[in-house]
């Protein structure tokens, strides 16, 4: 039960990175990319399980098999269909089964505050919403299951900073006419303006993981489904768009990573940084979509279970799009570092 099927339906500067396609090395060359492979930091980033538990542990096989010595995992939202406590022990009692990185990050996704849109985990009642559901409980659910007492948090993934953002407030609580816009108190845009920073005179990349897309990035987001999601996105924008070694990786599209514009550079007027920053998409684990050529979007037909694979290294940060139900690179790009 997904976000299309709950709910009726009811600009900046941006250039496209080029894909760069993968090649087989020769003995000699793969001797010589040993050699520089010393100091790479290696991680994943997934999104939108919901429920679909079985691509889930898929997904962890192939990761663990392709990437062994990952040192973490993001999880970029949408972790359960509903949210549900029942839900989140699902997820970790599927996560035990598999190898795993033991650091995780997980970014709070809208479909974990779909809770209230059932009387009981078996009846639909979005008429009577919030069925008894009070918003804290949703956020409490959340912060037991991350281990954490709050939405934003900094994780480090060999060294290499990860930080969770996520909405504060569940809107529909807070005014009829909205429910899955994205709420940032002042509290964590200070606290992601002060870490952007500590990072940049530290000369290290940021890695920033969010559920919901930036309009005008990546796949999805100029779809007017899309366009919407954040409140405040021009304040996020704006911080973000200060450092180009910023990566910020969003989900909740679902669209399929084989499209062009899969990463991009967003550059945000009025920053001093025309090189912009890069954003990624995610891809998805539970169910593909594209464009429908009409405003909306389609399903992917077949198997779809799609990730990421990032790589850091001393100048540069590599990006690999990977199919999880194939067990194949669907590509890559590399992105040179600034500092």
């Amino acid at each position: 039960m997904d976000r299309r099927t709950l709910l009726a339906a009811s600009g900046g500067a941006l250039a496209t990175t080029a894909v760069a396609p993968q090649a087989h090395a020769s003995p000699a060359a793969a001797h010589a990319e040993r050699g520089r492979d010393r100091g790479v930091v290696r991680f994943n980033v997934v999104s939108d399980i919901q429920g679909d538990l079985r691509d889930f542990g898929l997904a962890l096989d192939d990761m663990a098999a392709v990437n062994p010595r990952s040192a973490g995992l993001a999880v970029a939202g949408d972790i359960t269909p509903r949210g549900y406590d029942a839900e989140y022990a699902q997820v970790s009692a599927e996560l035990r089964r598999h190898s795993h990185p033991r650091d995780v990050a997980w970014a709070i996704g809208n479909h974990e505050f779909y809770v209230p849109k059932w009387r009981d985990p078996d009846t639909l009642a979005q008429d009577t919403w919030p069925n008894g559901t009070t918003e804290d409980s949703l956020f409490r659910s959340f912060y037991r299951f991350a281990g954490r007492g709050a939405v934003h948090a900094e994780t480090s993934f060999g060294g290499i900073p990860v930080l969770s953002l996520g909405t504060e407030r569940y809107m529909h609580y807070h005014d009829p006419k909205l429910w899955d816009e994205v709420w940032l108190s002042d509290a964590q845009f200070t606290w992601l303006e002060d870490r952007l920073w500590h990072w940049s005179r530290r000369r290290r990349p940021v890695m920033v993981i969010t559920h919901h897309p930036l309009p005008n990035t990546v796949s999805g987001t100029r779809n007017k489904l899309y366009a919407s999601d954040y409140l405040q996105a021009d304040r996020l924008l704006e911080l973000l768009g200060r450092h180009p070694d910023v990566f910020l990786f969003s989900g909740h599209t679902h669209w399929d990573l084989d499209l062009s514009d899969w990463v991009v550079r967003r550059v945000v007027p009025g920053t001093a940084n025309l090189d912009g920053f890069t954003v990624v998409n995610t891809g998805a684990i539970q169910t593909g979509y594209r464009d429908d050529g009409k405003g909306g979007e389609v399903a992917v037909a077949g198997s779809f279970n799609q990730g990421l694979q990032v790589e850091v290294h001393h100048d540069s940060v590599v990006i690999k799009a990977r199919d999880f139900a194939r067990r194949a690179w669907l590509k890559q790009i590399r992105v040179p570092l600034t500092r």
